[in-house]
């Protein structure tokens, strides 16, 4: 590939990456379709392709489109409630290359874990309508000439989408040092197994979702209400603390755009955990055991800056 082909690739490669987590929600998934629309891209006439930009976001729709396809199938029959792989910042910008353009609210709520959890409900037309559409401000129009369809299937598509989640969207989430803090504080209960600390944050309808992936422990269905979450979280911090020369290194890290739990045993990461709030309660937690899911995490926070948990 000449070198001014490579350079219009690689200034689009976050953006298109970006795409692809959000319609997918892994992350070994979202750079495979990205390498696989640069391969498109060098064998094509790039002189036939008026506008670059349009052309390969085109391509990368319609390669996790077939890619959502075999990853529902796989998801049907995974051990416990599949979550989306959490990223993290990292010191070294490689979760931000995963993550893409995080310039608005609408880019930002766009990667919370909640959302593209719930995106699962929807179909793959509609999640590439809805991520394009709130994701990345593009007009039906466009959209329509991505996928294929009139403008008005667009617009109905973006509809039922808006329609699925709307009932469930995350709700008012503090901000984010008031979002950290009440972070601080679930960590520091749960480390101490304060029960009653546990329960004074988290809300009467609290919903809770682990996800190991039947590689360690973790709950095969979600945890509904104040009382069984709080034993649930105490139950496994206490299962590591109580280990005898473990080392617990509890931190606060920014995971999918927000201030997020981190857990690592012996120097090696065991959970992430994000958490939502309304006000000043925990309202749903979301959190991520599998270690092929945290494979990625991982790395991003190899040389991050940590800040520390409660001791």
């Amino acid at each position: 590939m000449d070198e001014a082909g490579l350079a219009a690739f690689e200034e689009l490669r976050p953006r298109l990456t970006g795409l692809a987590y959000r319609m997918l929600g892994e992350v070994q998934e979202a750079e495979d379709a990205v390498q696989d629309a640069y391969l498109r891209w060098s064998g094509t006439d790039r002189a036939a392709v008026e506008e670059p930009r349009a052309w390969l976001i085109k391509v990368v729709t319609n390669l996790c489109l077939n890619r959502l396809a075999s990853a529902r199938a796989r998801r049907e029959t995974y051990t416990g409630p599949w979550l989306p792989e959490p990223v993290p910042a990292g010191a070294d910008g490689l979760g931000a290359r995963v993550l893409g353009p995080l310039e608005t609210a609408e880019q930002r709520d766009s990667v919370s874990l909640a959302l593209l959890t719930l995106m699962e409900s929807l179909t793959p037309a509609e999640r590439a309508v809805f991520v394009l559409r709130e994701a990345f401000g593009y007009r039906h129009r466009d959209i329509a000439g991505v996928l294929d369809v009139t403008e008005t299937a667009s617009r109905q598509l973006h509809r039922r989408a808006r329609q699925r989640v709307a009932s469930a969207e995350r709700r008012f989430a503090p901000p984010g040092e008031r979002w950290r803090r009440l972070v601080e504080r679930f960590l520091d209960a749960a480390i101490r197994g304060d029960l009653a600390g546990l329960e004074a944050i988290l809300a009467e309808d609290v919903v809770a979702w682990s996800d190991g992936g039947g590689k360690v422990s973790a709950a095969r269905n979600a945890i509904t209400g104040r009382v069984p979450a709080a034993r649930f979280f105490a139950g496994v911090a206490r299962r590591v603390v109580d280990r005898p020369g473990t080392s617990l290194e509890p931190s606060v890290e920014e995971v999918n755009g927000v201030p997020a739990l981190v857990v690592r045993v012996d120097g090696e990461l065991t959970m992430i955990a994000v958490l939502e709030a309304s006000g000043d309660r925990v309202t749903a937690v979301h959190a991520v055991l599998n270690p092929d899911k945290l494979a990625f995490a991982a790395r991003a926070l190899s040389r991050s800056g940590r800040l520390p948990g409660p001791s």
